[in-house]
């Protein structure tokens, strides 16, 4: 299994036979490293609702033909434009063909504008579990540590846990180094920072604060990839 990081929060974790895309906001972003035009993706995963964060979904999704996972609302609203979906529940899941995935809390928020540019809900933001091969990835969305984050950890011990560190918005580096130590995850990837001014962070930075501690932070530049 590879996870390759697209910047911002867009990861794309391959397995064998199945890619899975979450979060794909390239285009208008700078520091992604290809188009989206270059994506191939069997499933789409969407945290929330914000537009840097569903993005190219609907250009990827469209060209090839990739089922959008995400909240009941999101779901729904792709649906409707006749995209394959799936809708998901707060601590609910569904085993796919690539493997399990369940969404958790995150606290944050989640509107889309629509075609007036008038901001309409997206359900509530959540935060994502998959389990694939026996080993359990999370990616925290957009959220600030939230002390439930212990029970995450440890009703599905992390390979790997993807948290937002560039503040403002979210988790800062500080919140950052206590969610590790509430989520007990093998190695973090820093996500959600650098992509503006207001969310410039240094994820070297978060590797000093969890120094003798059982996690390891690897700070991906965009297009770098990581083998699980």
């Amino acid at each position: 299994m590879k996870l390759t990081y697209l910047s911002h929060s867009c990861a794309l974790i391959q397995t064998e036979s199945h890619a899975i895309l979450i979060d794909p906001f390239l285009t208008g972003n700078d520091l992604a490293p290809i188009s989206s035009d270059d994506v191939l993706c069997d499933f789409i995963i969407l945290t929330h609702g914000h537009e840097d964060h569903v993005g190219d979904t609907a250009a990827i999704a469209r060209r090839t033909g990739a089922t959008i996972i995400s909240n009941f609302e999101i779901a729904s609203y792709f649906e409707r434009q006749g995209f394959a979906t799936h809708g998901l529940g707060h601590g609910g899941g569904w085993t796919f063909p690539f493997g399990r995935v369940k969404l958790t809390i995150a606290h944050h928020s989640s509107s889309y504008p629509d075609a007036e540019g008038n901001l309409r809900y997206m359900g509530n933001p959540a935060g994502v579990i998959l389990t694939i091969d026996g080993r359990n990835i999370y990616h925290a969305g957009d959220t600030s540590v939230f002390l439930d984050m212990e029970l995450i950890g440890r009703m599905h011990p992390l390979e790997l846990a993807l948290l937002p560190i560039g503040d403002n918005f979210t988790m800062g580096i500080e919140e950052a180094a206590e969610a590790a130590r509430l989520l007990k995850p093998r190695m973090i990837v820093p996500v959600h920072y650098n992509t503006f001014d207001l969310i410039k962070a240094d994820p070297k930075e978060l590797a000093t604060m969890l120094e003798g501690t059982d996690t390891r932070v690897v700070a991906l530049k965009p297009g770098e990839a990581l083998e699980l």
